[in-house]
């Protein structure tokens, strides 16, 4: 599938970045260098060195060098602005090629003004001059970041909700002290389980256990603790997932499958609306040179051999086939009951779609349809798709899924009760100045 991608604040802007990072290093070709980003504070420019200058726009410079506030703390002041320099956007979407894509995905931080307030009138006006459906990437706040981000969230979901074709949502609070090296990593135990459990019905632990005895405090030692590393981390994270979902087809030389992904089945999914999560779940195939590769490489080698000694090749590819079937059917429940982008109860979810990415003799469709199978079951999803994106030179098997229009959120429950509690809080303050005035 081809997207262009816009970032709007500063987290969406970093966010990007790390979308075009991750494209170049597994050679996808997801963009094709429509990008542009958009925000209000100048400075923030400066990391996202894959985005060319001339595709950076700022706005609302000109009422902060005027009054010395930051738009950024005011989704409604960011809103305004943005609409007010509607010509400067367009502009700006003039350097997008629409006829080359299959659709536009808005990336911004919703517990800050311009990506919350800003990013949803740039939605808005995408909606008004293209064709192509507009999804949007919404990253929710951490309880620590306080309650006036957690209140802007919560407005600006909304605002994205209702104008974005779809809403793929990150939780911060939920990836805060993730285990980053781990989190949706099939590990050599789960691997030999699975070897040994083709075709079990038995449950995957989740990736909740990686951080249960995380300490509450941050470790000044520790880079994993430090907060702007932290935050790093969670892009590369979605940037990854994003990138593995969106881009399901567009390897460079990647090799023909009859199941191979297709941008409709992708479309499709997100045609649902409302707001969607995405799980995920690799692990790394064994590289040239070991065990399995010399036995592989010595059958091949004496396939002339008598008839007789087929059988013996043929059994060893059975093991394999059985081998690989069971690690993706493996690799679907971790990703679907692994920490998700946005957690959620995945049986709310109207639609699934399953890809699959690894090199073509490990895409083993046995375990596809297997795993493909225990998903329509475990979360009762009517409409589950699934297509896969053969690559040989991947270094390991990838499952992504995305659940979209999922309902049972706790997460966004929690931030709507902190939204109206801090509400009532400003609400007392103004009646109490307002009573004093009047005294």
């Amino acid at each position: 599938m081809k997207l262009a991608v816009v970032g709007v604040g500063n987290a969406g802007s970093r966010i990007v970045n790390q979308v075009l990072e991750f494209e170049k290093e597994t050679g996808r070709n997801l963009c094709n260098g429509n990008t542009l980003l958009i925000n209000s504070t100048p400075t923030a420019f400066d990391a996202p060195e894959h985005v060319p200058e001339e595709r950076r726009l700022t706005i609302g410079d000109v009422y902060w060098e005027a009054s010395g506030e930051d738009i950024d703390g005011d989704p409604d002041l960011a809103a305004e602005i943005a609409r007010e320099e509607k010509n400067d956007i367009i502009r700006a979407f003039d350097l997008i090629e629409f006829h080359q894509v299959d659709g536009i995905l808005v990336v911004a931080g919703l517990g800050r003004g311009t990506g919350g307030g800003a990013g949803a009138v740039v939605i808005d006006q995408l909606k008004e001059i293209c064709d192509e459906p507009v999804y949007a990437v919404g990253v929710l706040p951490a309880t620590s970041e306080g309650q006036e981000p957690a209140l802007t969230a919560a407005r600006t979901l909304q605002s994205f909700v209702a104008t974005a074709d779809n809403v793929i949502t990150f939780d911060n609070d939920a990836w805060r002290d993730a285990d980053f090296d781990s989190v949706g990593r099939l590990q050599p135990e789960e691997d030999d389980a699975a070897d040994e459990a083709t075709g079990s019905d038995e449950d995957v632990p989740t990736d909740d256990t990686d951080t249960a005895d995380a300490p509450d405090t941050a470790d000044a030692t520790n880079p994993a603790d430090d907060s702007t590393g932290e935050f790093e981390r969670m892009n590369v994270a979605l940037a990854e997932r994003l990138v593995t979902l969106f881009a399901a087809g567009e390897f460079r030389g990647s090799t023909e499958s009859e199941n191979r992904m297709d941008p409709s089945d992708i479309m499709r999914t997100l045609d649902t609306g409302g707001i969607s999560s995405i799980g995920y779940a690799s692990f790394d195939l064994p590289q040239a040179g070991g065990v399995r590769s010399w036995v592989r490489s010595m059958s091949d080698r004496f396939a002339w051999m008598p008839d007789s000694n087929w059988a013996n090749k043929a059994e060893m590819d059975d093991d394999d086939t059985a081998t690989d079937a069971a690690k993706i059917n493996r690799l679907v429940r971790k990703a679907a009951l692994s920490k998700l982008t946005l957690p959620c109860e995945i049986s709310s979810a109207d639609r699934a779609l399953i890809v699959l990415t690894g090199p073509s003799r490990t895409l083993s469709r046995k375990g596809f349809e297997g795993g493909r199978y225990w998903l329509e079951r475990e979360a009762d999803i009517v409409e589950v798709m699934a297509g896969d994106e053969p690559h040989d030179r991947a270094p390991s098997l990838t499952v992504v899924i995305l659940f979209s229009n999922v309902t049972d959120v706790d997460r966004i429950k929690e931030i709507q009760e902190t939204a109206i509690e801090h509400q009532q809080a400003l609400d007392a303050e103004v009646s109490e100045v307002g009573a004093a005035d009047s005294r």
